[in-house]
């Protein structure tokens, strides 16, 4: 699709891009942050919020064929070897990096100016992969998403789900605002300044289904790859998109007070360089970062997206436990 810059479609999304930064910012949705919380507490509490987002994407896509609003999708990709290779790149990636391409974004935001390297590593990444790896190209599904053929009453089930998760917190008593009015729930979210990851990637799930029907599918690990393959298009539209993206999430760690500019040193240079180019690596294999997977495959019910997620999990987890237990991005 192309973008026309000078648009209401843009600038909407723009402001789509700008919200879902903030979310990421406020709400810590980080798959590494994810799994420490898993491997630490137990709690599946973030990596369920991850899967819910796609559950927000999946459902949002339903409604939208029921209304006949369905944009062009892309097509999934055959499940492989690489895929596997490509899912443990990716966490692999991210634990060395400190943050997955979420969490990034989030790092950036909070004065973190080192993360601007991430994708740079990730670029590089994309651009080296055809060197580095003999593997053929992922290939096209010769047939469309799982989803996209579900019957007409999923809709109506997703509709439902909905309610529940607008009318629980109304019900809710473990906080000082439970049994308030709507607008009031609402405004305390907004001005609290860590959200729920439920919360966070609830509001993700929606912006970016916004972007989908105003732009198309868009994440910013898709730009740099495409530009990798020099077969990027409307770059600048794009370009001020992830701007957007990185702005919200600059405000979102201004307002919650996180924000304070960190000293780049040689070591966290080399992390974030080298993470993101195993991130990018990965992308090619797979392909498709994690925002991608999340965002796009996982709602679509792509085998290839899931596998490349559960993948990456349990290499972020085995990572893990080879360095003793941290992420090298927080030592």
């Amino acid at each position: 699709m192309q973008i026309v810059l000078v648009s209401v479609a843009f600038v909407f999304a723009a402001l789509c891009a700008a919200v879902m930064g903030f979310a990421i910012q406020r709400g810590g949705t980080c798959t590494v942050a994810a799994v420490e919380e898993l491997a630490n507490t137990g709690s599946l509490r973030r990596l369920a919020s991850l899967v819910e987002a796609a559950v927000w994407v999946g459902g949002g896509l339903l409604v939208l064929r029921a209304l006949m609003r369905l944009p062009d999708m892309p097509s999934g990709f055959a499940l492989g070897w690489s895929t596997l290779l490509g899912g443990a790149l990716l966490g692999l990636g991210a634990f060395i990096n400190g943050a997955c391409v979420f969490g990034s974004i989030a790092r950036l935001g909070s004065g973190q100016w080192v993360y601007v390297l991430t994708p740079i590593g990730f670029f590089l990444g994309c651009v080296s992969a055809p060197r580095v790896f003999s593997f053929p190209a992922p290939q096209a599904l010769p047939y469309g998403s799982p989803v996209l053929q579900a019957p007409a009453w999923a809709a109506a089930v997703f509709l439902i789900f909905v309610a529940g998760r607008l009318a629980w917190p109304m019900i809710r008593h473990d906080d000082g605002v439970a049994g308030s009015s709507l607008a009031l729930r609402l405004r305390h979210a907004l001005v609290s300044r860590i959200w729920s990851p439920h919360a966070a990637t609830t509001v993700i799930g929606i912006m970016f289904l916004c972007m989908l029907v105003t732009v198309g599918a868009w994440a910013y690990t898709d730009v740099l790859a495409e530009l990798a393959r020099g077969m990027a298009a409307s770059v600048a539209a794009r370009v001020m998109l992830a701007l957007a993206l990185l702005s919200g999430a600059v405000w979102g760690g201004w307002t919650a007070g996180r924000f304070q500019a960190t000293r780049i040193t040689a070591t966290r240079t080399f992390l974030c360089l080298a993470g993101g180019v195993l991130m990018g690596w990965a992308s090619q294999l797979i392909p498709g970062g994690n925002d991608g997977l999340i965002l796009v495959g996982m709602p679509l019910l792509w085998p290839y997206a899931w596998v490349a997620f559960v993948s990456m999990c349990m290499a972020i987890a085995a990572a893990r436990v080879v360095s003793g237990f941290r992420p090298l991005g927080v030592r």
